[in-house]
């Protein structure tokens, strides 16, 4: 698809609809008819809602209507298409004449199933292209655009709102990444699944990501590329504007076979797909978990301005297994601890601090103590990045202490309250301290996941950052961060 005027309008009638329609609205709450209207509802849509159902029946309160003739002209930018095949082709001419611009179909039976199915879907292309319709899918799962509160899927969730846009040739995936943003609080902006990309391919929506005002990162997954230069350059154009994170399924014989049966795919050559990646300049994460992460972390921390870093740690063998991590990853450096910097940590710990990076507290915090160590360390013009492990532990037995037989007596109320603040204090002030510096914290915990509502990982959460739930994932995404950060460095010289 072109970047013409014609294209951008056609996108925002995709992503920012002043009117929805749901075509093949259904009674039955299994039906996707019924699900992608019910989800469009309750994500808080504020545009015009309409529905087509052959019988005219009410569903979820909306009157529906039994042809799209009847639809007012001009107020409907959308159409979730949730016919069936032989049904979309009229829908469509109809729609075009309402003044519809995009349409997303969930339609299956199309490319992915044989040669019948290829043929309707080159006529289908040629319909919209012939109508001027953007056509998203088919064989897709939805749209999501939070800054109008739209949920087009016929899956949940419905994600918080914020700066990732996702596209995916997998819709499945597309659940995956909002499901993780919905987990983490790190939120979405656009998100659309690709279908079978007839028409309109994960390249297209990111080439539309990149100058989106909404969204500052995008995150991809894709199986096959069908025109691989074509893809290089235009990824490589959205790089440049913003951090680009890919997946890639189909990296085996096993899983390109996969893929091929799953939306028509043609697999690439995996060597050739990461050596396109590296001279792009884009992030290719192994797993949909690092993919999410480090799309997270670009979202929500500041890019690092060299790879010293330094590990802050409550407890030793911690700060061991981060230190290994960093130096397993050339573009991190575990920074030897500047002598002023370690004469400025001596007047804040007792003697047996470990005296040198990881920065091991060894049990000698007081109240203070972590944010001071923190904010002297961020403060030192040798470090340009912090790993901070130990968020939670306070809270964690405060947690053993209030559920145990003797609380809240013996003392416990007040030393559990103590313990939780501490811990809410340490979160907002790694994120305060990295805001003030300008440069990335990263805090690492599984509480994150083992228990989401202990303070520590709450907080975090709250301060709109990512809670980490392993020192390797941390040190993955900030690896992640800082090569982006010198491509970037390097382009500007």
């Amino acid at each position: 698809m072109g970047a013409s005027m014609h294209a951008d309008e056609r996108f925002r009638a995709l992503f920012e609809p002043r009117g929805v329609l749901v075509a093949g609205a259904s009674t039955h709450p299994g039906k996707f008819g019924f699900v992608s209207l019910h989800n469009i509802l309750a994500s808080g849509f504020t545009g015009r809602v309409v529905a087509t159902n052959l019988d005219g029946a009410s569903v979820l309160g909306v009157d529906t209507v039994r042809s799209v003739e009847e639809i007012p002209s001009g107020e409907i930018d959308l159409v979730v298409v949730c016919t069936p095949r032989a049904a979309n082709l009229d829908l469509l001419r109809a729609c075009a004449g309402r003044g519809i611009r995009a349409a997303f179909l969930t339609t299956a039976g199309y490319g992915e199933s044989g040669d019948e199915g290829r043929a309707a879907e080159s006529e289908l292309v040629a319909l919209c292209d012939e109508l001027g319709i953007l056509l998203a899918g088919p064989n897709g799962q939805g749209v999501v655009s939070t800054p109008v509160g739209l949920c087009a899927q016929i899956v949940a969730p419905y994600p918080p709102a914020g700066s990732i846009g996702v596209a995916s040739q997998s819709g499945n995936f597309v659940s995956s990444f909002l499901n993780w943003s919905v987990a983490t609080g790190i939120g979405i902006s656009r998100a659309v699944s690709a279908g079978n990309a007839a028409a309109t391919t994960v390249a297209d929506y990111l080439g539309y990501f990149a100058d989106d005002p909404a969204t500052a990162v995008s995150l991809a997954y894709v199986e096959g590329i069908a025109d691989g230069r074509d893809f290089y350059e235009r990824v490589r154009e959205v790089a440049r504007a913003q951090p680009l994170v890919l997946v890639k399924g189909g990296a085996t014989s096993g899983g390109a076979r996969a893929a091929s049966s799953h939306t028509g795919a043609l697999a690439t050559d995996d060597r050739v797909f990461d050596g396109m990646c590296r001279q792009a300049g884009i992030t290719r994460a192994a797993t949909v978990e690092e993919a999410f992460e480090a799309a997270a972390t670009f979202a929500t921390q500041p890019m690092p301005r060299g790879p010293r870093t330094v590990v802050v740690t409550t407890a030793g063998g911690w700060g061991v297994v981060t230190a290994d991590a960093i130096s397993a990853h050339p573009e991190l450096e575990l920074v030897a601890l500047p002598d002023d910097l370690r004469d400025t940590i001596d007047t804040m710990l007792p003697p047996r601090w470990s005296r040198n990076n990881p920065v091991d507290l060894a049990g000698g915090e007081t109240r203070d103590t972590i944010p001071d160590v923190l904010d002297a360390i961020a403060r030192h013009r040798d470090v340009d990045a912090i790993v901070y492990l130990g968020l939670g532990i306070q809270s964690n037995q405060a947690a053993m202490m209030a559920n145990g037989p003797f609380y809240p007596d013996h003392g416990l109320e007040r030393i559990v309250a103590y313990h939780r603040r501490q811990d809410e204090r340490f979160a907002r002030a790694a994120s305060e301290i990295s805001d003030a510096t300008g440069k990335p914290i990263l805090t690492a915990t599984e509480l994150a996941v083992a228990d989401p509502s202990n303070p520590g990982p709450a907080t975090v959460r709250a301060t709109g950052r990512l809670c980490y739930p392993s020192a390797n994932r941390a040190v993955t995404a900030l690896w992640h961060l800082a090569r982006v950060a010198r491509t970037r460095r390097e382009r500007a010289r």
